[in-house]
């Protein structure tokens, strides 16, 4: 019976949760926060809908009650507040991670963790070091919901339906992030031959991209929705072994010369996690862009391990 375990019980936890019912993923759902009455409240509340759904047990639990899943969400820790960046929040998220992590190393094997709190970058490297599991099985959402935005906002510029596109946001999940577009195409044809192109339409895109977190969070204090639906997509293609391409926050290992550092990169995502990592040949100054989202969070890291 799949078990999925979502840590933290917030906006993010339990619209993810609410997406994977949706999905009709796991059979077991557990919710688990340090507020054991808001994961119960959570789990009551979503048992509710499963007459309309596919069934499922949802139930809430402390981890230490628990000794295996098939994959963990971690979507604990507080969330950025307005004029605050992601990495701002790297310090106090980074010890939340520690603590479940000391959880997590009593199961009886490891699970395939999906790390989800932000700075998401900072804290999938944070919990991969601290878990050290065989093979790639911790990564973080990273540009997934960026990259899903990418689409929607240049399928309303030039008139396309955003599921016909295809390319990537890479590198951090924050404002280093940049939109890799040589690897953007509809059609087999690249984003710079798209009838109406314009490079100044591209840089309006871009910049809508990488700030909408900031315009949501200004307008209605967090964003989850679409973060929500990123996590079931990922918790899809693990569960159904699918082997889908996702660009998912990935210790680098070397790629590009670049280690010791998690960022998105196009992933093909299975059963075991992380299955295996797409090298793009990128862009010059795409690779100089690569390059410094990993210098911004290397130093976001050793603040938050210091």
């Amino acid at each position: 019976m799949p078990r999925i375990v979502v840590v933290g019980a917030g906006f993010v936890g339990s619209t993810a949760a609410y997406a994977v019912l949706h999905r009709g993923l796991g059979e077991d759902l557990v919710l688990s926060d340090v507020d054991r009455g808001r994961a119960e409240g959570e789990a009551m509340d979503l048992g509710h809908a499963l007459a309309f759904l596919k069934n499922a047990r949802v139930r809430a639990a402390g981890l230490s009650e628990l000794d295996s899943a098939d994959l963990v969400v971690i979507a604990a820790g507080r969330n950025s507040k307005p004029g605050e960046t992601r990495l701002d929040l790297a310090r106090d998220n980074a010890a939340r991670m520690r603590s479940i992590c000391a959880e997590l190393r009593k199961w009886r094997s490891p699970p395939v963790v999906l790390v989800v709190s932000n700075p998401v970058d900072v804290l999938a490297e944070i919990v991969r070091r601290e878990l050290d599991p065989p093979g790639t099985r911790v990564f973080g959402s990273g540009t997934t919901l960026d990259t899903a935005r990418l689409k929607t906002e240049l399928g309303s510029a030039f008139g396309l339906d955003p599921h016909s596109i295809h390319g990537y946001v890479l590198g951090e999940h924050g404002d280093s992030e940049f939109v890799a577009w040589s690897t953007v195409h509809a059609g087999g044809v690249g984003v710079r031959g798209w009838p109406g192109f314009d490079e100044a339409v591209l840089e309006k895109v871009f910049l809508r991209v990488r700030d909408a977190a900031y315009e949501i969070i200004k307008r209605k204090r967090a964003t989850h929705f679409g973060v929500g639906a990123a996590v079931a997509v990922i918790a899809e293609a693990v569960l159904r072994d699918q082997h889908t391409v996702l660009p998912v926050s990935v210790s680098l290992g070397g790629r590009y010369g670049l280690a010791d550092v998690s960022l998105s990169l196009p992933c093909v995502l299975g059963r075991a996690g992380i299955e295996r990592v797409l090298a793009p040949e990128l862009e010059p100054g795409e690779e100089a862009a690569l390059r410094q989202s990993a210098d911004v969070l290397k130093k976001a890291l050793e603040a938050a391990s210091g």
